[in-house]
């Protein structure tokens, strides 16, 4: 069964008198366990739909079922619980909690499901710190911290729920070409290791060229879906 599948999926947003269609009638599967990038020029929809998989925005029309479940029909409260328990997000701007520590900003993602006591949650954050490399930096705030590494701390912060789907909109953005390529290899572990899915939004060459399948939007269609092995 797909993780994810969009039959029929239109975004139109309402401009005054005018409206402006961002995607025009998505039919699109994802499988668990796939690394895959979606790509096109600015204004193709490819972050709309990136949205529209995260249920942060509501559809038009066409549907959009998530791990054999419809989500039309669910209000913001219940979209919000789908994401606090199944979602992952990476940020290009990474959005971390300027005030807290790497700790914290990791801690504070699984403090949202409660479903750990304070020293389960204390373990389960140093190892995924661990993991990425920032065991010894647990204590620094963001401002203490560079890009790369700042990045590393989003990345466990989205994967320390054991989501089903992480979602990436431009990653790398912000980031030089070794530092990328140093998160990119890190994601591409975790989604191996752990067999979580992730979906890129993207315009960078890099990150395409690690994926396993290349979806691009034209004009808030998909013009070519191409897997890799």
């Amino acid at each position: 069964m797909s993780l994810i599948k969009l039959t029929g999926l239109e975004k139109i947003y309402q401009q005054g008198k005018i409206e402006v269609p961002a995607l025009r009638g998505i039919d699109m599967e994802i499988e668990s366990g796939e690394f895959t990038t979606i790509f096109g020029p600015s204004g193709s929809g490819k972050t709309t739909l990136l949205n529209m998989i995260g249920c942060l925005d509501k559809s038009t029309a066409g549907e959009i079922v998530f791990d054999g479940h419809s989500i039309n029909d669910l209000n913001s409260k219940e979209l919000a619980e789908v994401r606090r328990y199944n979602l992952g997000f990476v940020f290009q701007s990474y959005n971390l909690i300027p005030v807290l520590t790497a700790f914290e900003n990791v801690e504070f993602a699984i403090r949202l499901i409660d479903k750990h006591n304070k020293k389960e949650r204390r373990d389960k954050v140093m190892s995924l710190l661990e993991e990425v490399g920032l065991g010894d930096m647990a204590d620094r705030r963001p401002n203490e911290l560079s890009g790369g590494q700042k990045q590393r701390v989003a990345i466990a912060r989205a994967l320390i729920k054991e989501p089903k789907l992480v979602l990436a909109d431009e990653p790398t953005a912000n980031l030089d070409s070794e530092t990328s390529k140093e998160v990119l290899e890190l994601m591409k572990e975790m989604n191996e290791e752990l067999n979580t899915t992730f979906i890129f939004s993207t315009h960078d060459p890099q990150v395409m060229d690690y994926a396993r399948r290349l979806i691009e939007i034209k004009d808030g269609k998909i013009s070519k879906d191409q897997r890799r092995d």
